[in-house]
């Protein structure tokens, strides 16, 4: 027998609630994945992808998989034996850069920062002369903070640029052309408001022109996934796997409820969501962690107070508010809360009810 459904308040880290369309979409009749009707829709959401990510790149597109993997597609494509990749390491997901770059074989140049602190552009444009890629989190998940990456941008060099922007995209402004972005991967399931398992995805011509021939993953060779997923190979579509058609109409659909609304608008109303609770959570006494001025409106990093119990908490909510918050991670897995407000999430209501829930919590602790 099925269990009843249960809502869960998602204010985590991620995924969050999708927005209703996305979910509606999940249940349209299923299409084939060579069928032209697919393929028109596939067309239509890589127009839509470039508009969230700020590009005219034609190698635009949503892989079949999650963002993690588009981590993967970004370093195997790029990097090979012996190649230098210069890493910004301000968090969990720079770390991972780290471990998916040392095992295409390059040589990672680490510029570490402290956790909660913002990318210091200058370190790492220092930290080689010479690398075949520059690689930083533009909206850093496991800590709340945001960086400036147009500056990376103006000055690589030679350098291909690499930037992780799965908390960022479609809740705060991303201009991967005119930051001079070469390579950029996110996920559906933060502020694009649809389920896991799609990883939004763009790929430049001049990356393309520099990529790696043969990289080590088949499924994931953009040579490849080019011909299939997008136009740019400039040919009939050919076929290379058997693409989750559900989750693309879900895709499209959060797009277009994106794009309905008006991307600056989403992008406001995030902004203004997450000042709200930041200013809510500093009026309980609460610290931010993220550094001030770097702070990302979408995913707040708080300090657990002194003495309070994280995983109890957490629990709490759970059980009496079906409302989920993130923990820390790493050496703050049990001193930081992480709460997101993205997608459908992003809105006064959500806020009144974290802060509710969360000072009925910690009047119990």
């Amino acid at each position: 027998m099925t269990a009843p459904a249960l809502y869960r308040h998602l204010f985590g880290p991620g995924p969050t609630n999708p927005y209703p369309e996305a979910t509606a979409a999940l249940g349209l009749p299923l299409l084939g994945h060579l069928d032209p009707e697919f393929i028109a829709r596939m067309d239509r959401v890589n127009a839509g992808l470039r508009t969230l990510w700020g590009t005219q790149n034609e190698r635009t597109m949503p892989l079949s998989a999650t963002g993690s993997a588009g981590m993967e597609a970004a370093f195997v494509n790029t990097l090979q034996d012996g190649d230098v990749a210069v890493i910004a390491v301000n968090g969990l997901f720079g770390e991972r850069m780290c471990d998916v770059a040392a095992r295409c074989g390059a040589e990672v140049v680490r510029v570490d920062h402290d956790y909660g602190t913002p990318v210091d552009t200058q370190r790492v444009l220092e930290a080689h002369p010479n690398p075949t890629v520059i690689a930083a989190v533009h909206a850093e998940t496991s800590t709340g903070v945001r960086s400036d990456l147009s500056a990376i941008g103006a000055n690589k060099g030679e350098a291909l640029l690499i930037m992780d922007a799965v908390t960022s995209i479609g809740g705060m402004k991303v201009e991967a052309d005119a930051w001079g972005v070469d390579v950029a991967y996110a996920g559906t399931q933060k502020c694009i408001g649809v389920a896991p398992g799609l990883a939004p995805f763009t790929f430049s011509d001049r990356a393309f022109e520099r990529r790696v021939e043969k990289p080590q993953s088949w499924y994931l060779d953009l040579g490849l996934l080019g011909g299939y997923a997008s136009s740019a190979s400039g040919g009939k579509r050919a076929y290379h796997h058997t693409a989750p058609v559900a989750m693309v109409a879900s895709l499209e659909a959060g797009i277009d409820r994106i794009l309905g609304e008006g991307l600056e608008k989403v992008q406001s109303r995030h902004e203004q969501a997450g000042a709200s609770l930041q200013a809510g959570l500093q009026e309980m006494g609460l610290e931010l962690f993220a550094a001030e001025g770097h702070r990302l409106p979408q995913l707040t990093s708080v300090r657990v107070p002194e003495g309070v119990d994280s995983a109890s908490v957490r629990s709490f909510l759970l059980q009496e508010y079906n409302l989920e918050i993130g923990a820390g991670v790493g050496q703050f897995a049990d001193s930081v809360w992480r709460i997101g407000l993205m997608g459908p999430n992003a809105n006064p209501a959500s806020v009144a009810l974290i802060l509710t829930a969360l000072k009925d919590a910690l009047s119990r602790a």
